[in-house]
């Protein structure tokens, strides 16, 4: 009875002190049969003159899960009109991401993560647990199991097998009448002209040439003879023929689909330039977002010749996609823990033993991604090569790009 007259008085007491505060103070009171406890704890206060003792708590968490969620919500809302306009045919101009965007999204460690990826790809899953997961992906990115050399689940011990399953050996028949095809199952970004230096990644958004495949320094690689006029841009050094344009086709690979990826054409490789990069997910939405993105992201180029002049193809990587491999070239590691940023490494397959360099024919096996990316085709060719393609149809490899 006696500490209960105690603690009632000591409120009143606080509470004439310090008027406009919850028992007069933000703390709690603890009472044992021995004495009483009184433990204070204010986080924040404002001690100006004739104001009261404020208190407020800052919550990183929830103050971030809210923000984010509120972002989310707008971008949702701001892509769902994009499409209603679209359905009405209103052209909708594509909303970049700004500069301090692309540098928040690239902070985040894709790399690590991505290594971190490959590393649990490659750990044995249990012979039980094997149907469960693969057919859970499945489920979620339509694989079509049928068209596998192996269609019983349990015979790949682990994702990366499955991610890498080989096709039966009909099941993407070569077109014999076209010169060139498609590399890859996927779905057609964007194909055309390069105009101006300028190669479109989806509609209305770009990137440099130059920037893409670097200084034109492979020429004393190819054999062919080259205009001896001084080129007024960096696209007329790639054209080496009168008469002759420069094509650019963007084929995305989706989780779900087949992760090989094979020759489009009769060509010789006669270099290899690595760009160690970013590990930006290359999504046709995020491509719509960030400009120049394949220029962030790590990429593999390969360029050469073929019967028409320049043939290039090149090896996107993307956000758990760390790992890019060419089947010829041992020597390449991607996703390396140390790189120097805005660097490339290059080789050269021409050599005094060799030189044709690494010879390719229509539909053969060239390399694989881990999980999906994005293949960029820069070829030349006479003008009249006209692409049968449309924009955002999926195509599977083996089937024709164009014709002559």
């Amino acid at each position: 009875m006696h500490t209960t007259k105690m603690a009632a008085s000591l409120r009143k007491v606080c509470s004439s002190r310090f008027p406009g505060t919850p028992g007069g103070f933000s703390g709690f009171l603890f009472f044992r049969s021995h004495g009483l406890r009184w433990n204070q704890q204010i986080s924040l206060c404002s001690h100006a003159k004739g104001s009261p003792c404020l208190q407020a708590r800052v919550r990183p968490l929830p103050l971030l899960i809210a923000t984010g969620s509120g972002y989310f919500g707008y971008n949702q809302y701001e892509q769902y009109k994009a499409r209603e306009l679209e359905k009405l045919g209103i052209a909708v101009p594509p909303r970049l991401a700004s500069e301090l965007q692309v540098t928040i999204y690239k902070s985040i460690p894709t790399r690590l993560l991505s290594r971190a990826w490959g590393r649990l790809n490659q750990v044995d899953l249990p012979t039980w647990l094997r149907k469960p997961i693969y057919n859970l992906y499945i489920w979620t990115f339509g694989v079509n199991m049928k068209e596998a050399a192996v269609e019983d689940l349990q015979h790949y011990r682990n994702l990366g097998e499955f991610f890498r399953r080989k096709l039966k050996p009909q099941a993407r028949p070569v077109c014999d009448s076209h010169c060139v095809i498609s590399p890859a199952d996927g779905k057609i970004l964007h194909f055309g002209r390069v105009k101006n230096c300028e190669v479109e990644q989806v509609k209305g958004v770009t990137y440099s040439l130059e920037t893409f495949l670097g200084p034109f320094t492979w020429a004393e690689n190819l054999a062919i003879n080259r205009n001896e006029d001084d080129p007024s841009s960096f696209q007329d050094l790639l054209v080496t023929k009168e008469g002759n344009a420069l094509f650019h086709c963007v084929v995305y690979l989706a989780p779900g689909d087949y992760h090989c990826f094979h020759s489009p054409a009769d060509w010789r490789v006669a270099h290899r330039r690595h760009f160690p990069g970013s590990l930006m997910s290359v999504n046709p939405g995020v491509a719509r977002w960030i400009k120049e993105l394949f220029c962030h992201n790590e990429r593999v180029v390969l360029s050469g010749e073929w019967t028409h002049g320049f043939f290039s193809l090149t090896a996107v990587g993307a956000t758990n996609v760390g790992s890019i491999r060419i089947y010829f070239d041992k020597e390449l590691h991607t996703n390396s823990p140390r790189y120097n940023k805005g660097s490339y490494n290059d080789l050269s397959y021409v050599s005094n033993n060799n030189r044709e360099g690494v010879c390719m024919r229509k539909g053969e096996h060239l390399g694989e991604f881990n999980l999906g990316s994005t293949i960029v085709l820069l070829f030349e060719a006479p003008q009249d090569f006209t692409f049968s393609l449309t924009a955002g149809q999926k195509i599977r490899f083996g089937e024709p790009l164009g014709t002559m």
